[in-house]
């Protein structure tokens, strides 16, 4: 007997070509884009391979964990890293990376999260795209958790490698993703005599054997079923508009924000300014005396199903992500999550929770 997810006509290169296409449109970009056959950890390091070697010289802003990886990939190509770091409850601002050009007029790559869904913070990446294009210096950007969060324009801000991801805000599959590519990432990367070929990581070879041969021929089998489901993500966002799903996602945002600390128990947001708080996920500051990763065991103990996660690393103590993208971007789980947050809380300490409150707070700012 037949089965919907087994028994599939190949999928062709015409309709490779067309998703890629559609995922251009939702990035309003002109560059190439090219669709990797894996998760959004392909092309990140598929992109600082290409373009960075030793006679590269990079700022790596760190915000979150993802900088300090992509810090370590610069540093394995051979390249000489600056890095930039801030405390995780903030953002960088353009002040600062101009200032790192100061100090360091070599600078010619800039690598940049835009949304750490991790930290729970986002950087203004339309301020410094502007800093970066007076240096002119590659711009290299991981926009994999914002893309259906927050605005991602690879054109407008000068963005020469824009990676995105599926699986959170877009709603859609975590094994594909994409990399937008501008004329002068590919001349980087065919200037780089270490830039992988012949490779999984290569996206040379999907330049001169995918986009030069006109997109006739794919390299190798694509990945069916996660293509299917991006495409069928990219048109769930292009029926809704893409300005509906991201106001979605700053309504959840705003919403996590106000019902968080209207619980009354020291929770608060562990982003201190909302204008630097991510539309994706909400970041959680726990009181001192509570660890954050028991307070979300037994917040799942009593609904395994809401989107909790402890932070990683050394902030399993004292952060939580409320991860409130795709299908999460409620007010409905915006208030489940608050409340069971608050309700879990109230138990290790024996301590009334104000859910009423909580909810009310939780409503109001998602009707504003």
């Amino acid at each position: 007997m037949t089965h919907p997810f087994l028994d599939l006509a190949p999928l062709s290169a015409d309709r490779f070509a067309s998703i890629e296409d559609r995922v251009a449109r939702l990035l309003g970009t002109e560059q190439d884009v090219v669709i990797m056959q894996g998760e959004a950890l392909l092309p990140l390091e598929g992109a600082i391979r290409a373009t960075a070697g030793p006679g590269t010289t990079a700022l790596n802003v760190i915000t979150g964990p993802y900088g300090q990886t992509f810090g370590d990939w610069l540093r394995d190509c051979g390249a000489t890293v600056h890095d930039l770091s801030v405390p995780y409850h903030t953002a960088v601002t353009a002040e600062q990376v101009r200032e790192a050009f100061a100090a360091h007029p070599e600078i010619d790559f800039v690598s940049l999260v835009h949304a750490e869904a991790a930290t729970g913070n986002t950087n203004p990446v339309a301020e410094i795209g502007e800093a970066v294009r007076e240096q002119g210096a590659l711009f290299y950007l991981d926009a994999v958790a914002s893309i259906g969060a927050e605005p991602v324009l690879p054109d407008a801000w000068g963005v020469d490698l824009c990676v995105i991801g599926a699986q959170k805000a877009m709603g859609g599959p975590a094994g594909v993703s994409a990399v937008s590519v501008s004329e002068r990432a590919w001349a980087r990367m065919a200037a780089n005599p270490r830039a992988p070929r012949r490779s999984y990581l290569s996206l040379l070879d999907w330049k001169e054997r995918w986009i030069d041969g006109g997109r006739k021929t794919l390299l190798h089998a694509p990945a069916q079923l996660e293509m299917l489901a991006l495409e069928a993500c990219v048109e769930r966002i292009e029926k809704t508009g893409l300005d509906a799903v991201t106001a979605r996602h700053r309504s959840a945002a705003a919403a996590t924000r106000a019902g968080v600390p209207a619980l009354g128990l020291g929770l608060e947001p562990y982003v201190h300014k909302a204008s630097e708080a991510a539309p994706v996920a909400t970041t959680v500051r726990v009181p001192a005396d509570v660890t954050a990763s028991g307070l979300v065991a037994r917040a799942l103990a009593a609904d395994p199903a809401l989107p909790l996660a402890a932070g990683g690393g050394s902030l399993a103590k004292e952060m939580i992500r409320v991860n409130h993208y795709g299908p999460d971007a409620t007010r409905e789980t915006v208030e489940a999550a608050v409340t069971a947050l608050g309700s879990a809380l109230a138990a290790e300490r024996g301590t009334p929770a104000d859910l009423e409150g909580a909810r009310r707070a939780v409503a109001e700012a998602w009707r504003q």
